[in-house]
């Protein structure tokens, strides 16, 4: 078993997928107006609207209503991250803080209020976990 994504539904595709593209610098292929994809070489984000849900169980999610996931990106350098984030993002919940596990972590809110990620590995082991 692989796995392969995470799906975010939304009220606004177009703004999140935007929102993303900008802060990731992954371009987003687009299915249909309701749906889109970033891809990157370990997982892919998709976007739904929430037009999409009732093609799976009607009312089985609800937009802007994320309170236990957070979507990571492992990223070079979260600090110069950070500083392009800086005047974009709007929600930091906390500037790069070098974490007990190794990894250094930029953490802020998507505009649906989803908690996002961004880390850069700086002790051996977490360099040697996350080895490309």
């Amino acid at each position: 078993m692989d796995f392969v994504s995470i799906r975010v539904i939304t009220g606004d595709v177009a703004r999140l997928v935007s929102f993303y593209e900008k802060a990731t610098g992954v371009s987003a292929a687009w299915a249909t107006e309701d749906f889109a994809e970033l891809k990157t070489p370990g997982a892919t984000l998709a976007i739904a609207s929430t037009r999409t849900v009732p093609l799976f169980a009607p009312g089985s999610s609800r937009p802007a209503d994320n309170h236990s996931v957070i979507i990571e990106f492992l990223v070079d350098d979260v600090d110069r991250v950070y500083e392009n984030l800086t005047g974009f993002v709007s929600d930091f919940v906390n500037e790069p803080t070098t974490m007990p596990w190794g990894n250094r972590s930029l953490l802020f809110r998507d505009p649906d209020g989803n908690l996002v990620n961004f880390f850069t590995p700086v002790t051996q082991a977490a360099m040697e976990k996350f080895a490309r």
